[in-house]
């Protein structure tokens, strides 16, 4: 069986670090490229630099770029994904899941027993992956999402620690 996934999009040529303010502008640009409403490079580096953040990078490549990020909140025993993203060109490469487990080992780390996030309900590959992982539905946040078309519901994801 051959693998899609092409050695300049091989997650074993991926590196996982904690995403430091410094980034906040690549970490920007990449957010750009996969959100229609992203954010600004300020409002990064802030999330960054809370103490309670608990945010990761992948980078690759040759120059080493970012190619994923996770910006993530430890608050008491939950961590609360903020935004995670992966370049249109690595998507669907397993880069999603890495970065998913490398916030879930750093959330054990600090004492978290429980990562939650907020997903649209249309977003099928970001629930896959979830679904994949373990997380589950707990709440929903109705037309918690605004498209030019109307409002979308979120559902609320939980996995345990």
């Amino acid at each position: 069986m051959t693998s899609n996934v092409t050695p300049f999009r091989n997650v074993k040529h991926v590196s996982l670090l904690w995403a430091a303010p410094e980034r906040a502008e690549e970490i920007a640009m990449l957010h750009a490229r996969v959100f229609a409403d992203a954010w600004a490079e300020g409002s990064i580096k802030s999330l960054l630099e809370h103490p309670a953040s608990t945010s990761l990078i992948a980078i690759a490549g040759d120059p080493k770029t970012i190619k994923g990020f996770v910006i993530a909140q430890l608050a008491a025993d939950e961590a609360e994904v903020l935004s995670i993203a992966v370049a249109p060109d690595w998507q669907r490469a397993g880069l999603g899941a890495m970065l998913m487990e490398g916030l879930a080992r750093a959330s054990r780390k600090g004492e978290a027993r429980r990562i939650f996030l907020e997903v649209a309900e249309d977003n099928t590959a970001a629930l896959a992956l979830y679904r994949r992982l373990g997380f589950k539905e707990t709440g929903r946040r109705r037309k918690y999402y605004h498209r030019p078309d109307g409002a979308i519901d979120a559902l609320v994801l939980t996995l345990p620690l």
